[in-house]
């Protein structure tokens, strides 16, 4: 027989943390081994249990659930993390993946949804809810701009704006009068932002941004 589903709940306010823990314990196939009303607590029974699965808050004292996400993931990777707060933004949904969540539902998902997820998460799938989804899906076709500060990240905001000109084959002289700057100062950013992407000539640095979308943006110079 297949062993139960071990799992953590860590949840600042208790009234939310008993009915999920009433709800997971009614399932005949999971065990609720703990409670954590923190973060710090959390990372403590994680690494005394090792669960399979930690449902995780955000908003909690002390140490957050983003930070206790990072902590337990770091130290077993076996032990699954699902968000389940009541934030959706985009800080919060990016921050917890990044610290290695599996799955982020919002509080207010009905019960068979959370079960769901639980399940997919311990079964090594990323799963979110689909507040959540239709956020990472706008992340991640939204056109991309100059203005985007993880899109190289080396350079500075005014770089990107000279290197998204510069994909379009505009000349210096061109991005100079665009941007309402002198020659020279667009002579030293291009000089930067050669030096910074370690590339030889205005031809590489091209191929760069173009295959980081940027120089494609209506009303271009070409």
């Amino acid at each position: 027989m297949t062993p139960p589903l071990r799992v953590l709940l860590a949840d600042d306010h208790p009234v939310f943390r008993k009915g999920l823990n009433a709800l997971l314990t009614s399932l005949p196939d999971v065990t609720v081994i703990g409670e954590a009303a923190d973060g710090e607590q959390a990372i403590r029974l994680a690494a005394e249990h090792q669960p399979d699965i930690v449902v995780m808050d955000i908003n909690m004292p002390g140490v957050n659930g983003v930070e206790a996400t990072r902590r337990i993931t770091a130290a077993r990777q076996d032990t699954a993390v699902l968000v389940l707060t009541m934030f959706d933004d985009n800080d919060s949904v990016f921050a917890a993946m990044r610290a290695g969540a599996r799955g982020y539902l919002v509080k207010g998902s009905d019960t068979d949804e959370v079960i769901r997820a639980i399940t997919a998460v311990s079964n090594g799938e990323a799963i979110f809810g689909p507040s959540v989804a239709r956020r990472i899906l706008s992340f991640l076709t939204r056109p991309l701009s100059a203005y985007d500060e993880q899109l190289f990240p080396q350079l500075s905001q005014r770089e990107r704006e000279v290197l998204d000109l510069i994909a379009t084959g505009a000349t210096n002289s061109d991005i100079a009068k665009r941007l309402f700057l002198s020659p020279k100062t667009i002579r030293n950013h291009v000089s930067s932002i050669f030096t910074k992407l370690q590339v030889a000539d205005r031809a590489q640095a091209i191929v760069q941004a173009r295959a980081a979308g940027l120089g494609r943006h209506p009303g271009d110079l070409r």
